[in-house]
C-alpha cells in the first residue's frame, strides 16, 4: 500500500510536470520606423502562425513584441534582417520569468485583500460573486450566463437593477492569458458594490452587468499548464484545440485578421459563435438589447481605448459619440496618473481583426457605445504584471472606466 503522503506528492509532481516549458524561448522587440515596416510586420504575423505576437500596432515607433520558439528563431531573424527591420532581444529566458507565477498560492483567501493584490482562480471568482449576492441582496444578483466547453459556470453579476436605467455591460477574460483583465473587472465590482456610497455618480442612473471571466477553461489552463495560452479549449477536430473568442462573433466573421488555421492563436473557429463562451456573451447582451447603452470589453495589453470598426478602416456614422466617451476615459486617466492611452478605431490604431465582440455588440446588439479597453502591461513580457502591480493597474483602469460610464450616463 502506498502511503497517502506519497500519493499526494506524486499528484503534485504530475501537476508541476504538466506545465508547458518555455525553455529556450525568446521575446524580440521590433520597432517599425515607417508605415511600410509596420505593414511588413503585420504580414509576417499573418503568414507565420507559430510566431506569437504579443503586441503589434500600425503605429511607427511603437515596439512590437514577439515570442519565438527555439526552432523558429533563426528563420525569424533572417526575415527581419532581409526586410531591414531593427530588433533587440527583450527577454532571453522566458521560462525564468515564469517561475514566480508557477509557485502554488496558499488557499484560504481574504477577499478584501485578494481582489486587488492577487490573481484569483475561476472558482474563487465565482465564490466572491456569490458572497456579494448574499451580503448585498438588495444591490446584487448573480446568474449563470452559460457553461464553458469543460463545464465551468460562466457567471454575470448585476448591480443596481432598476427599471429605466441604462445598462453597462462589461466583460473580461475572453483571452485566457490576459489575467489583469478579470482582475480589473473584479475591482470594478468591488468598487460598485462594497464601496457603492463612493460611486453613486455611476450607480444612480446605471445598471451594471459584469461577466468577469468569459473564457474560464482557457483562464484555468493558463494558470495550470500554459501561461501564454490565449484561446478557448474546445477541440477543433484538428490536432489543435481552441478558438480565439475575439474572432468568433457573428459580424463580418472570418474576414480580415482572422485565421482559418486551427493551430493559430487568431483561429476564427469552425463557424461564428462556435464556442459556448462567446454564445454566453451573445445571449447575455441580447437580453439587454434596447437598454444596454455601453458595452466594454477588457483586454491587455497596451494602453488603448478602441472602438469599431475592427473589420475595416472606415468609421461608423456615430463614431464621434463613441470617441467622446473613449476620450473621457483617456483624459481622466491622464489627469489622475499621467498615463497616456491611445484612442481610435481598432483597425486604424492596431490592425484589422474581424469577428470581434465590440463590432458585434455595436452592429448587431445595437449598443450605441461599444469599446475595447487594452489595459497596461507589466512584468518582463506585458502579460505578466506581478501581483505587486495589480493594485496600481486596477486603480488606474477604474478611473477610466468610471469616467466613460459617467459620460454614458450623461448621454442617455
Amino acid at each position: 500500500m502506498i502511503p497517502r503522503i506519497v500519493v499526494v506528492l506524486l499528484s503534485v509532481l504530475a501537476v508541476v510536470t504538466a506545465r508547458r516549458s518555455y525553455e529556450g524561448y525568446k521575446v524580440y522587440g521590433i520597432v517599425p520606423e515607417s508605415p511600410d515596416e509596420a505593414e511588413i510586420l503585420y504580414q509576417i504575423r499573418q503568414s507565420n502562425p507559430d510566431l506569437d505576437f504579443w503586441h503589434l500596432t500600425k503605429q511607427p515607433g511603437d515596439e512590437a513584441r514577439v515570442l519565438v520558439a527555439p526552432k523558429d528563431q533563426r528563420s525569424f531573424l533572417i526575415k527581419l534582417i532581409r526586410h531591414g527591420l531593427h530588433y533587440q532581444e527583450v527577454i532571453s529566458d522566458v521560462e525564468g520569468t515564469l517561475a514566480p507565477y508557477n509557485e502554488p498560492r496558499t488557499r484560504g483567501m481574504s477577499l478584501d485583500r485578494d481582489v486587488s493584490t492577487s490573481y484569483l482562480r475561476h472558482n474563487e471568482i465565482n465564490e466572491y460573486l456569490q458572497t456579494l449576492s448574499q451580503k448585498y441582496p438588495s444591490l446584487v444578483s448573480v446568474e449563470e450566463a452559460g457553461t464553458s466547453y469543460e463545464g465551468r459556470s460562466i457567471k454575470t453579476i448585476t448591480i443596481n437593477k432598476k427599471p429605466g436605467n441604462a445598462v453597462v455591460f462589461l466583460d473580461a477574460g475572453i483571452h485566457a492569458r490576459e489575467w489583469i483583465a478579470p482582475a480589473t473587472a473584479l475591482y470594478a465590482i468591488e468598487q460598485l458594490v462594497e464601496h457603492s456610497s463612493e460611486n453613486q455618480e455611476v450607480l444612480s442612473n446605471l445598471t451594471w452587468v459584469i461577466m468577469p471571466v468569459v473564457n474560464p477553461d482557457g483562464y484555468e489552463f493558463s494558470h495550470e499548464t500554459d501561461r501564454f495560452w490565449r484561446k478557448t479549449r474546445k477541440p477543433t477536430g484538428k490536432t489543435c484545440k481552441g478558438t480565439d473568442g475575439n474572432r468568433n462573433f457573428d459580424y463580418h466573421w472570418g474576414e480580415v485578421g482572422a485565421s482559418t488555421q486551427a493551430c493559430a492563436d487568431t483561429f476564427r473557429g469552425e463557424t461564428a459563435f462556435s464556442e459556448p463562451e462567446t454564445r454566453a456573451v451573445r445571449d447575455a447582451v441580447m437580453k439587454l438589447k434596447g437598454s444596454c447603452k455601453f458595452y466594454l470589453s477588457l483586454h491587455s495589453y497596451g494602453n488603448y481605448i478602441l472602438y469599431p470598426w475592427g473589420w475595416t478602416s472606415k468609421l461608423p456614422e456615430t463614431w464621434e459619440a463613441i470617441d467622446e466617451v473613449a476620450q473621457a476615459g483617456a483624459e481622466a486617466i491622464k489627469q489622475s496618473t499621467g498615463s497616456r492611452y491611445t484612442v481610435g478605431s481598432s483597425t486604424n490604431v492596431l490592425y484589422a481583426a474581424a469577428g470581434g465582440s465590440d463590432d458585434w455588440a455595436f452592429a448587431v446588439a445595437e449598443v450605441p457605445i461599444s469599446i475595447t479597453m487594452e489595459l497596461p502591461g507589466g512584468g518582463n513580457g506585458g502579460f505578466n504584471p506581478p501581483p505587486s502591480s495589480i493594485e496600481k493597474i486596477v486603480n488606474e483602469s477604474w478611473v477610466g472606466i468610471k469616467a466613460m460610464a459617467l459620460k454614458v450616463a450623461q448621454m442617455f
